[in-house]
């Protein structure tokens, strides 16, 4: 690592407590006051679970609307036909079609971020499955991206619609905005994603479910955050 990055890390490092859990408001105020690089870093959110990511009933998935939005652009396609395809076109999807672009993809062009369908199609894609699915791109009826409704997914995507999903290791990464936003966007995102995630609690889990949340840029330090005023707030929303 060149000095210079270092000597940044370790100035960024000083300004965080590692034995305190920071309430959200000054999680991000620490964030924002690290020393910055030379592009926007994007803000991240970690969580882990008192939960076996073995066990089938104790997964944890789900989607959320980011109030700010997700500070990315995300190219969208669909697959549909007919009105499903002409309301997919008007409002926005980076291409739309039926066995046409599925022959796209199975060429080899996979230049977009979410492939939305209408069900009725989900059997003609089961061919694609293998190169959709290890790079997280195939459509699915939990992530909302069956549906029959296409041009309202598309258009929740573009306004921010993200998905969480435990990894194997029983981890979310869910990235929230970008480090320069100002400081009540990024909360206000924050906040919808640990609600979401609390709605999204299995009926099989026990105990405290959330066990540690931590705040992030790209090349910033963890910063952990309180919990205790936010499972209330999450519980009853």
């Amino acid at each position: 690592m060149p000095e210079t990055a270092s000597r940044r890390m370790r100035a960024a490092q000083a300004l965080v407590d590692r034995t305190r859990r920071y309430p959200v408001a000054e999680a991000v105020a620490v964030l924002q006051r690290t020393p910055p690089v030379t592009f926007d870093e994007t803000v991240d959110l970690a969580v882990t679970f008192d939960l076996d990511p073995t066990q089938t009933d104790q997964t944890v998935r789900g989607t959320v609307v980011l109030p700010h939005g997700s500070g990315t652009t995300r190219r969208v396609i669909v697959f549909a036909t007919g009105e499903a395809a002409a309301a997919a076109q008007a409002a926005g999807a980076e291409a739309v079609g039926a066995e046409d672009l599925m022959q796209r993809v199975a060429a080899g062009w996979l230049d977009f971020d979410v492939a939305v369908a209408t069900p009725e199609l989900m059997r003609d894609l089961a061919k694609l499955g293998k190169l959709l699915g290890p790079r997280g791109l195939m459509p699915s009826p939990k992530a909302g991206t069956v549906t029959t409704d296409v041009a309202r997914a598309v258009q929740e995507i573009h306004r921010g619609k993200v998905e969480f999903k435990m990894d194997k290791q029983g981890d979310i990464h869910v990235s929230v905005g970008k480090r320069s936003w100002p400081a009540a966007h990024l909360m206000a995102n924050i906040l919808a994603v640990l609600e979401a995630i609390w709605r999204a609690r299995p009926a099989a889990a026990k105990g405290s479910y959330l066990t540690a949340v931590s705040l992030s840029s790209t090349m910033g330090p963890g910063i952990r955050l309180e919990l205790t005023g936010l499972r209330p707030a999450t519980a009853a929303a």
